[in-house]
């Protein structure tokens, strides 16, 4: 018998009849449920949501309507709970739209949280950290094997191995990831490097240099594969890095705040002055201006 493919079926792949109930009764086979009597879902992994995108979502709605009902579960005295759907509820909130149709379901706290975790995996733009880390939730919340969990994403079991791999990765390389200065071609290059300081090293040229996964996985390669180290190269490294230190210590006193620095063997990098609000980025700019003066 042939395995279905549970992504891009949606939640039918996942909850036995709700696309054909839907397609033989269209919407008139969900409630409309006011949306104010929708509890958000306890187990939902997603916590960042883009608030433009939640703008257009909520235009579009309010011009058309919602044309994927959400799916919820009962808790008493009229009360939902929402198993998938948020974007959509929270775009029909902005929107001003009253009620909602959604399909009920029975549904106790791990189904919630597998659905929940799966439909999070479904998002295109969900990052290759956040599936990861969904990945490791459905693994160890909801007790699936790798095996298991292939059957109920519908990807290879090698693929999700390498999901799993980046949650070894240094928290830098993960925030990287997060922040989409790398691609998962450049993640597939990194995590099969064994040498944590490697890692690294290739994280900065990857980023400093802007390389392509091409570029990133012929350097790891020229790395790996150096067999004599230039003496030169490394005293001139290692006379950077105490210049480089001095210089840090200097402008972490003239700016009151912990100045970080990238640096390639060249002395080729960056300065990095972070505040962690508005007023302290006036006070920045204010020595910026007296050291002008």
């Amino acid at each position: 018998m042939t395995q279905k493919n549970a992504l891009g079926r949606g939640l039918g792949a996942l909850i036995d009849g709700v696309e054909k109930e839907v397609l033989e009764r269209k919407v008139e086979a969900n409630l409309n449920i006011p949306t104010d009597s929708i509890d958000a879902n306890p187990f939902q992994p997603r916590t960042h949501f883009d608030e433009q995108a939640l703008e257009d979502l909520a235009a579009s709605i309010k011009k058309l309507g919602i044309v994927q009902p959400l799916v919820v579960r009962e808790t008493g005295n009229g009360r939902y709970q929402l198993i998938a759907g948020e974007r959509r509820l929270r775009a029909a909130r902005i929107a001003g739209i009253q009620q909602v149709p959604a399909y009920i379901r029975t549904a106790d706290d791990q189904a919630m949280l597998e659905l929940a975790l799966v439909e999070n995996i479904q998002r295109e733009d969900l990052d290759s950290v956040e599936v990861a880390i969904s990945f490791q939730r459905l693994i160890e919340e909801c007790r699936l094997t790798q095996e298991e969990l292939s059957e109920r994403v519908g990807k290879q079991r090698s693929t999700i191995s390498n999901y799993l791999r980046l949650l070894k990765l240094p928290a830098e390389i993960q925030l990287g990831i997060r922040n989409k200065h790398l691609m998962m071609g450049h993640a597939r290059t990194l995590i099969n490097i064994e040498n944590p300081k490697l890692q690294m090293d290739v994280y900065y040229r990857i980023i400093d240099g802007d390389l392509s996964v091409r570029q990133a996985e012929e350097l790891v390669r020229t790395l790996q594969t150096e067999k004599i180290k230039d003496p030169a190269r490394k005293e001139r490294k290692q006379k950077l890095n105490e210049d480089f230190r001095q210089l840090s210590e200097h402008l972490d006193r003239i700016f009151s705040t912990k100045v970080s620095f990238r640096i390639n063997d060249l002395g080729k990098g960056k300065i990095v002055i972070p505040f962690e609000n508005p007023e302290e980025m006036e006070r920045i700019l204010g020595v910026f201006d007296r050291l002008n003066s």
